[in-house]
């Protein structure tokens, strides 16, 4: 493989993991269940938060997938290995260890499950027991476990078919997309079986050993974007043909699933429905999205290179601020905007001033969260 690089990928990284702190963000008002919850919560919130719901971690996973093509173009199997648990394993590792348990603490705190000082905490409790019932937790960090034993399972496949550009299967798909760009929806059907299959007797937990529909779903997915990347010239002319009408399709499915909640109840035929109609919209955006930034955003800037060295510190650090800055939120009389403003220019701001002023300079941080030990 030769050493490439794709702009339109990393402003997609970039901008797909800052809709993830508004979608977090956005997770204090809504009715559904997270760490700790605003006041007065909004059910129209729902709306807007499903329909990104649906496809902002399969699009991630893609992405790894793809970054993944270009990480192994220039590295033996074991010299990737080794890059993926620095990249992956230490920061996760050092995450659990100082960056998750304020999110738990407050948690404990708001729900009187403990009462003291933060220190009190880290140092008697914060490691008793696996979260919920304990104390111990990779919370949002939790993206990172999956796609480290994804990539380390996922070697010897992709080493294959890196010795073997012309195998059965990048053939198959190389002949489909030549012939109709339409084709490149085949790769639903893995998806709609374990949705139809899994889904129902699976519950996503991200606890990695319970979670059987979200590991294989998510495994896949990861590997549809490798495997998209060994076919890239025919990927990237299909999806620009398509871009605009997997945006009509994507709404319909969407619309087709809102109908769906509303006014079908469960039942065999609903849920098989329902399984096909959810990975035809993600799968739909999916490709949309890669179509228009491949249209639009295939160049390089200083911002990009700023933002992209940036985003996995972000990543990182995000939900804890947001979380620390919620819980003296939570109880106030403000309105939404209000609170929702204050809560994302936070967040923003505070990764923003501990990325600039520590990680990026002080050199022993910067592996700690993912970064190479010179910029």
């Amino acid at each position: 493989m030769e050493k490439i690089r794709r702009y339109d990928l990393d402003w997609l990284r970039v901008i797909v993991f800052g809709l993830l702190i508004f979608y977090h963000v956005g997770m204090f008002f809504v009715p559904w269940g997270w760490h700790i919850k605003n006041n007065e919560t909004h059910r129209w919130l729902i709306w807007p938060m499903l329909f990104l719901n649906q496809w902002r971690l399969p699009i991630l996973f893609v992405i790894s997938g793809m970054g993944t093509y270009f990480a192994l173009s220039h590295r033996s199997g074991w010299q990737f290995a080794k890059e993926r648990w620095l990249r992956l394993g230490l920061p996760l590792l050092v995450g659990m260890l100082f960056i998750v348990p304020p999110q738990v603490y407050l948690e404990r705190i708001a729900n009187g499950q403990f009462e003291g000082d933060y220190l009190t905490y880290w140092t008697t409790v914060a490691f008793d027991g696996a979260y919920p019932s304990g104390n111990i937790s990779w919370h949002h960090l939790w993206f990172l476990p999956y796609l480290l034993l994804f990539s380390l399972l996922l070697i010897p496949v992709f080493l294959m078919m890196r010795r073997h550009p012309q195998n059965r299967l990048t053939s198959w798909l190389s002949r489909q997309l030549q012939k109709n760009p339409y084709h490149v929806y085949w790769l639903v059907l893995p998806l709609f079986v374990y949705e139809a299959a899994l889904e129902p007797f699976f519950d996503v937990t991200h606890a990695l050993i319970d979670d059987w529909f979200n590991f294989i779903s998510s495994m896949t997915l990861f590997f549809y974007g490798f495997l998209l990347m060994t076919v890239k010239d025919e990927f990237f002319a299909a999806i620009s043909r398509i871009r605009k009408p997997t945006v009509v399709i994507g709404l319909i499915a969407f619309g087709a699933m809102v109908l769906r909640w509303l006014f079908i109840e469960d039942g065999l035929v609903a849920h098989l429905v329902e399984a096909m109609l959810k990975v035809v919209n993600f799968w739909s955006w999916i490709l949309a999205i890669f179509g228009f930034a491949a249209a639009y955003f295939h160049r390089s800037s200083p911002l990009l290179t700023y933002c992209n060295r940036a985003v996995y510190p972000f990543y990182i650090l995000h939900q804890t601020i947001t979380i620390i800055i919620a819980y003296y939120l939570m109880d106030l009389s403000w309105g939404l905007f209000a609170k929702y403003t204050v809560l994302l220019v936070g967040t923003f701001g505070f990764s923003f001033l501990l990325y600039e002023l520590l990680i990026r300079r002080i050199v022993f941080l910067r592996p700690l969260f993912g970064l190479k030990w010179r910029g």
